[in-house]
């Protein structure tokens, strides 16, 4: 009986994630491509590895990914929470 070779997934390191989500973050830019962020980071980052970042970044609702690229949209605005929260729905 064969085993199939299975492709090792590289987890990130809470350093690799932290550094992804800064970069992302102080972008002059609003919408970013995923080879325009790796020329961004400071270090190289494995692309499986950063792919896994960027959905849990995404599925953690602090980016959004469109055809167009790659937006931060993460506010952590005091304010703007308790307008949400009190905020009338239409």
């Amino acid at each position: 009986m064969q085993q199939k070779t299975q492709k090792k997934i590289h987890w990130p390191t809470l350093n690799t994630v932290i550094m992804v989500e800064k970069t992302l973050k102080n972008l002059e830019e609003s919408v970013i491509s995923i080879a325009e962020l790796k020329r961004n980071l400071p270090r190289q980052v494995n692309h499986n590895t950063l792919i896994i970042i960027l959905q849990y970044l995404e599925q953690s609702n602090k980016i959004f990914i469109s055809i167009k690229g790659i937006t931060w949209i993460h506010n952590t605005n005091p304010n703007l929470r308790i307008a949400i929260n009190k905020g009338l729905e239409i």
